[in-house]
């Protein structure tokens, strides 16, 4: 790489060997629910970046802006190289609002519109870019574990303690992102509260000098230039010192990401019983609706249906005057209803038609489960034409065709999901499978075969062949 700053493509190949991984990681979480709410905020600060001009069409068009999700219980958030962003269940979990959680998003998204990253991975230009892939998953690895030292058998080399600490952000840059995050968060619409009351959690994390549960805390330090260029911000916006009211949807939305951060039995158990206490009656609207979800929610968890459908009844009365919180309450029920092996009950819930990610991926599993999954095949196959790298979607698709014994097209949606997830050689191995499927039909007297859909099986054959050779040559040339 010499002195120059690491190419985009260059950025951009190491940030999909680090996903790659982590799309393998026993922790990745594709939650449509939580996922939707994620991303909906994400797109809008893209959108903002584009108008402010801090987002440049080269890197909107080469980078990957993609979240993952990860179960952890930790409070973090970390810019990955080549436009990925990790996010760890623990700090939906907390956030109080839409806005602080844009507030660390667009701080992230700030780190890589600025190149951030690549200045860094520059200024460390003697290793070579699969070592700082390791490295980096190592410190990824180490922050789950709140063990500094659990990292070390990822990452690679001698250096891999020192490189550990060079991979926090410099003050500079943190200042920067700061700035240009809050910025594009107020361009997008979000309210400047949110970004001050999230600075005040992570204020009053860093003074009881972070227990652990704070990671994002060591990668992005909380100087104290950072809290003084952060408050006169504040007090340049009016209405900087109103509370955000909490809402009944983010409330709902915080209690999934904390029951699916798998917090043990005991708590499942203690969070079930929590609508019965006192303090239930005592707390608002908003709190009550958060309640009852975690609590229904922990009930499926638990396998106890009878209560789980009877906390989610509770919770939809509770939500009936709020649109928004209303169709979560109904998605859990459909969600409870499925998981019970009731699938025609939860297909009642449902909307066969629906366009959204969630209840579109919901529908088509009752569709498999009641063995009616024909309406359900075009909505999913429209859907991955236009998001051909949401595996998710495929595997449900996949599910759709075995449903009607549909074998070749299964195989092939299979493959999609594993090119989604860039494993290129198990997308190679179903769609040589898929090809081996062929050959046996057209050996068989009377056996039907689908030439169009063979024809596109070889072209994507070799297109992912050539993925995979891209990929292994990209290896050798790092070693």
């Amino acid at each position: 790489m010499g002195d120059s700053e690491m190419t985009a493509a260059a950025e951009r190949h190491l940030g999909d060997e680090i996903a790659r991984e982590l799309y393998r990681d026993t922790d990745y979480i594709d939650d449509p629910v939580l996922l939707e709410y994620v991303t909906d905020i994400w797109q809008k600060l893209l959108a903002a970046a584009r108008v402010r001009g801090e987002l440049t069409p080269e890197l909107d068009e080469r980078f990957a802006w993609t979240i993952l999700l990860g179960r952890d219980r930790n409070i973090n958030a970390f810019a990955l190289p080549g436009g990925y962003l990790g996010i760890n269940l623990g700090l939906i979990a907390v956030v109080g609002s839409r806005d602080e959680l844009a507030t660390v998003l667009g701080h992230e998204m700030s780190h890589v519109t600025q190149r951030h990253i690549a200045r860094m991975m520059t200024s460390q230009n003697k290793q070579l870019p699969l070592m700082l892939a390791g490295m980096i998953l190592g410190v990824i690895a180490a922050s789950k574990s709140r063990q500094p030292d659990a990292g070390q058998a990822v990452m690679m080399g001698s250096q891999a303690a020192f490189m550990q600490n060079q991979l926090s952000f410099s003050r500079d840059m943190e200042r920067e992102a700061d700035r240009i995050g809050f910025g594009v968060m107020s361009q997008a619409g979000y309210a400047p509260q949110g970004a001050a009351s999230m600075f005040e959690k992570l204020q009053y994390a860093s003074r009881l000098n972070d227990n652990g549960s704070y990671p994002y805390l060591r990668s992005h330090p909380l100087t104290g230039e950072r809290i003084a260029d952060m408050q006169a911000r504040f007090q340049m916006q009016p209405g900087t010192k109103t509370p955000l009211p909490l809402l009944m949807d983010h409330s709902m939305i915080t209690a999934r990401a904390r029951v699916l951060t798998r917090p043990g039995v005991d708590v499942l158990r203690q969070w079930v019983d929590v609508p019965s206490s006192g303090e239930f009656a005592r707390s608002s609207p908003a709190q009550q609706a958060g309640t009852l979800y975690a609590a229904a929610l922990s009930a499926s968890e638990l396998r106890d249906f009878k209560t789980a459908r009877a906390l989610a009844q509770q919770l939809q009365t509770r939500t009936a005057g709020d649109p928004s919180a209303a169709r979560l309450a109904r998605l859990l029920s459909a969600e409870i209803e499925l998981a019970a092996g009731a699938a025609p009950a939860a297909a009642a819930l449902l909307n066969p038609k629906a366009q959204d990610r969630p209840e579109m991926l919901l529908a088509a599993q009752a569709a498999v489960a009641t063995r009616n999954p024909a309406p359900m095949v075009q909505p999913l196959r429209d859907w991955v034409a236009t998001h051909p790298r949401d595996a998710t979607a495929w595997r449900t698709l996949s599910s759709l065709y075995g449903a009607q014994n549909d074998t070749v097209r299964a195989i092939r949606a299979d493959a999609e999901a594993n090119v989604a997830t860039l494993d290129y050689p198990a997308a190679r191995d179903r769609l040589k499978a898929a090809q081996d499927f062929i050959r046996a039909s057209a050996r068989t007297p009377g056996a039907a075969v689908d030439n169009y859909e063979a024809s596109i099986i070889d072209t994507r054959a070799r297109a992912v062949e050539a993925l995979v050779k891209e990929q292994a040559a990209d290896m050798r040339a790092n070693r």
